[in-house]
């Protein structure tokens, strides 16, 4: 596939990345050629320096033949106008925009063919949102990621004492808990990847990845860790976009508090907030904290445009009797350096974005793609399609089905009905199957599986 990026900044960058590693023609445009000779020299794509909009930069990059532009520079004008420039001059058939400005994306109609031709917008203050507030809903939990629209979700849970399973067999599993259906997809150990068996045991600290249907998600977490009390005060460090959606999602359910330093920012937020409390102040004043009783906080968010900023006032806050602390983190380095230290959870708005990005470029039918630790490991949810003829899926046993090494099937959703994986269920045309990578230079042989014939034509 021809694909143009515009923007060579951490998105951009590490979706080259991963796309080139899986055959494709890539091409990035950036106006900052210091960042386009470093991606050259790391990655086998072209660059062209220049302004993404700009329809003869765009041309030198090779919009007349591409098959999708990706636009995910940092000015929404940019990623709007490129769009509109490679639809209008060139018809590129997919264009990706990403869109931070709640300005646009709350305006009906401004999106579209008769506006600006944008297939797919992406919002990641919306992704790290979603991504957070699962965090909150499932106390314990790592990460949560949805499938099928919720019906599914897949959670990442580390294996404390005191768990049921801890020290047992999975096999143990099934007869603890009969009645409740659930696949354990991969267990990372010591930052190895396992893939599980029955009589593989679990061990205390191993990371564990698991599928089941929505309303069995607690049950399992309690096999692998005291159940924790369900989180009720949330204190925000920061009111910019993600900090005010934080507060809409949450302030129905929770008792939500934002700290912002921008005396205008607070009067706004307090005026288009119903519930939540508005202070106006630094989220890593220790008295400020104090005052507003940290140690009671179940969660405390760092959500701010700053990783100095959020990683200080996180750290200030656990040492201050914080519950757990989810902080936000731009630069993926620092990643893997904070979590699980002072810090509980490292949100990468990067990683978020890119699952988003992904599930729009793989080939066939992808409705799904999330990357899970930190791009490592990867879950994708494909639609079979065609029949025993033509599909190299449809019409088999799951035992039938000739996975890459490294990958699991773990759920499969049909009409609404959840499936856990078991080696006698026999794929049929329509079906959402779930799968689970932990080796991602893999998911060229997962998409050829999902590809369909010319017989089905």
């Amino acid at each position: 596939m021809k694909i143009i990026i515009l923007g060579a900044g951490q998105v951009g960058g590490t979706l080259a990345e991963s796309l080139a590693n899986e055959a494709n023609d890539i091409t990035v445009i950036d106006s900052n050629a210091n960042r386009l000779r470093i991606l050259r020299e790391r990655l086998d794509i072209r660059t062209v320096e220049g302004r993404g909009s700009y329809p003869n930069i765009l041309k030198q990059a090779g919009a007349e033949d591409a098959d999708m532009l990706i636009a995910v520079t940092n000015s929404d004008e940019v990623n709007m106008v490129a769009c509109q420039v490679a639809h209008t001059l060139f018809r590129t058939p997919t264009k990706i925009s990403r869109v931070r400005e709640q300005a646009y994306l709350n305006k009906k109609g401004l999106f579209g063919t008769e506006a600006f031709p944008i297939d797919v917008l992406i919002s990641p203050e919306q992704v790290v949102t979603q991504h957070i507030t699962r965090l909150i809903e499932y106390p314990g939990a790592l990460q949560v990621q949805d499938f099928s629209e919720g019906l599914v979700r897949l959670v990442a849970i580390s294996a404390v004492k005191g768990g049921p399973l801890v020290g047992h067999e999975l096999a143990y599993l099934r007869q603890h808990m009969p009645n409740i259906d659930t696949r354990v997809a991969a267990i990372f150990r010591k930052n190895r990847p396992i893939l599980p068996e029955g009589t593989t045991i679990v061990e205390e600290g191993d990371e564990i990845f698991f599928l089941a249907a929505s309303h069995h998600i607690r049950s399992v977490m309690s096999e692998l860790q005291p159940l924790e009390k369900p989180y009720k005060r949330i204190m925000i460090a920061g009111g910019g976009n993600i900090g005010q959606r934080l507060a809409v999602e949450l302030e129905g359910s929770h008792q939500v508090k934002i700290i912002e330093h921008n005396e205008e920012r607070c009067i706004y937020l307090s005026e288009s907030l119903n519930k939540t409390i508005v202070l106006e102040g630094d989220a890593s004043n220790k008295e400020m904290l104090l005052d507003e009783n940290i140690e009671d906080t179940d969660v405390f968010c760092a959500v701010t445009n700053d990783d100095e900023a959020n990683i200080m006032a996180s750290m200030l806050a656990k040492r201050l009797g914080a519950r757990k602390v989810i902080t936000l983190i731009n630069n993926p380095d620092y990643v893997d350096l904070i979590q699980g230290g002072e810090i509980d959870i490292a949100v990468s708005p990067q990683q978020a974005t890119l699952g988003s990005l992904l599930a729009h470029v793989r080939r066939g039918d992808v409705v799904n793609v999330h990357r899970l630790r930190r791009g490592a490991a990867e879950a994708i949810e494909a639609i079979a399609h065609g029949d025993h003829r033509s599909s190299k899926v449809v019409g088999r046993r799951l035992d039938e089905i000739s996975l890459p090494d490294g990958c699991t099937i773990g759920a499969i959703v049909r009409h609404n009905e959840v499936m856990i994986a078991h080696d006698h269920i026999r794929v049929q045309p329509d079906d959402h199957v779930i799968l689970f990578l932990v080796n991602k230079n893999k998911i060229r042989e997962v998409e050829k599986l999902f590809q369909v014939g010319l017989t089905f034509f």
